[in-house]
């Protein structure tokens, strides 16, 4: 779908997403400096710091052990990943209420293409209060929103304001918005293309903008012709929901290289359900599971399994899911950087014909499985999840 000036794409991004989940849970961290990451003798580093810490100088990705120094007053937490799989499903629950054309970036961040709901919802401005207001009442945390006409648009505007932002950029609003922008904020514009730039005179999208295309893909080839694009505010990309997927997956990168097998087996296993909850959102069954893991030395290992018919059943998804981790723990146990558990080979939620003592058993899955949606749907999913014999 091409975006028009009447479409309206959000992109809802959670404001220090870790950090504000244990302060959350935690009370007496409020108005603290929060980090959340690992531990500074373990070559650490830093996932989420709170706004308290970052006026000491603290950012993502920053050395736990510089983190420190420049904020020696922070509470250090170690990451909770399973925990934090759980609230980002609650969040997404919050967000399938105003439109079912979601598109998750990650734990704390999607695109929402909410340009036919307007009727049902209001318009996206409106649709975009009522989101960071539900996620603040309903879940405790605090949201930016970005509202416009595409998703390059809506996800720079959702960073302008923050924390809890709310920038609305209408068509005729894109030259002012973009103009006055640093040149780095385009998408494929790093430190060496921004030195580039910056030896041409150029540095905000506006200066950028005044070359020709011509200029542009000559010096920077089919980037060129992105860039050209792109400081006009021009991205035709869709919104795409797990239903047009060929996969389902979800992955986390850990702030610190993570060698505990119980954690990460656990981990595994909440994203193996959350996996499960978005198939049955999307009418949709898996015939294949996988896990990544990623170790110290970005070695990446995929293992797959084909299911002996197509489900979304989660204790079927779990038990692939563990039983890989198993096989990789025999083989290659080593502490691991990045792991994530997904679903390919998607049909739709047909059904198929069972045994009767296997349609049974589905069924009580089916039962259990709604049963636990339902639930998670009310009164978010940390309000419930499987026990390990689930």
């Amino acid at each position: 779908m091409s975006h028009t000036s009447t479409s309206a794409i959000l992109h809802v991004d959670m404001d220090a997403f870790y950090a504000s989940v244990e302060i959350r849970d935690n009370p007496a961290l409020r108005g603290r400096p929060v980090i959340v990451g690992g531990a500074p003798e373990r070559r650490g580093v830093v996932a989420a710091a709170s706004y308290a810490a970052r006026r000491d100088g603290v950012r993502s990705a920053m050395p736990m052990a510089s983190a420190l120094r420049r904020c020696p007053d922070a509470v250090r937490i170690q990451p909770r990943m399973a925990h934090y799989a759980r609230v980002s499903a609650e969040i997404h629950a919050v967000f399938a209420r105003f439109t079912p054309l979601i598109e998750p970036i990650a734990l704390d961040e999607a695109f929402l293409d909410v340009t036919a709901v307007a009727r049902l919802h209001g318009d996206g401005e409106t649709i975009g209060r009522r989101i960071k207001a539900a996620l603040c009442a309903e879940i405790g945390l605090v949201a930016s929103v970005g509202v416009a006409p595409n998703k390059f648009l809506a996800k720079l505007a959702s960073a302008i304001d923050k924390p809890d932002g709310l920038r609305v950029v209408r068509h005729d609003e894109i030259r002012d918005f973009l103009d006055p922008l640093a040149v780095g904020r385009l998408w494929g514009v790093g430190r060496v293309t921004r030195a580039r730039l910056a030896g041409e005179g150029i540095a905000t999208v506006g200066d950028l903008r005044a070359r020709s295309r011509a200029w542009m893909k000559a010096r920077f080839g089919a980037r060129g012709e992105q860039f050209w694009r792109l400081v006009r505010g021009r991205d035709d990309r869709p919104v795409t929901p797990d239903r047009a997927a060929r996969s389902v997956s979800q992955e986390i990168t850990f702030a610190e290289d993570l060698e505990e097998p119980a954690i990460l087996r656990g981990c595994a296993l909440a994203f193996a359900e959350r996996v499960g909850q978005r198939l049955r959102g999307a009418g949709l069954r898996a015939g294949e599971v996988q896990i990544k893991l990623r170790d110290a030395r970005f070695r990446t290992t995929t293992r797959r399994r084909t299911l002996a018919a197509p489900s979304n059943d989660t204790r079927a998804l779990c038990a692939v899911a563990g039983a890989l981790f198993d096989e990789w723990l025999a083989r290659d146990r080593c502490p691991l950087r990045l792991l994530g558990v997904g679903a390919g080979r998607l049909t739709g939620d047909s059904g198929e014909q069972l045994s009767l003592l296997d349609a049974e058993r589905d069924e009580q899955g089916r039962k259990l499985d709604a049963v636990m949606d339902a639930i998670a749907s009310r009164f978010g999913s940390a309000a419930i999840h499987r026990g390990r014999g689930a």
